[in-house]
């Protein structure tokens, strides 16, 4: 057999196994509304990638976690794509960070990180 050939089919069973390796994108939506987000408790697994898909019904929301450095603005009619890959267990809070009314300072919600 050729060496091209061998190192073709070693790079194919190379990349099978670590497309294998790595777990499929876990896609969740999350609602923000005045004042509040849905769901308010998402629950994720350390190192399983995740696209949060934040949609505002109503108008401009913020979306803030402070301990994972992750923040973006929720424009109305929009989904806005946070991508992460979780690698500590943990609570995180997430709130919205643009003054959204009377009642502003009390939107907010919880992801819970599973081993």
């Amino acid at each position: 057999m050729k060496p091209a050939i061998i190192a073709a089919a070693l790079l194919c069973l190379l990349g099978v196994a670590a497309s294998a390796a790595i777990p499929p994108e876990r896609h969740v939506a999350i609602k923000a509304t005045r004042f509040f987000y849905s769901p308010a408790r998402i629950v994720l697994k350390t190192g399983q990638p995740v696209v949060l898909e934040l949609t505002a019904l109503d108008r401009l929301h913020g979306f803030d976690i402070p301990e994972l450095h992750i923040r973006a603005d929720i424009l109305p009619g929009q989904v806005t794509e946070v991508r992460l890959t979780p690698a500590k267990a943990g609570t995180y809070e997430f709130h919205c960070d643009n003054f959204c009314g009377s009642g502003h300072e009390t939107m907010a919600a919880k992801i819970v990180v599973e081993d």
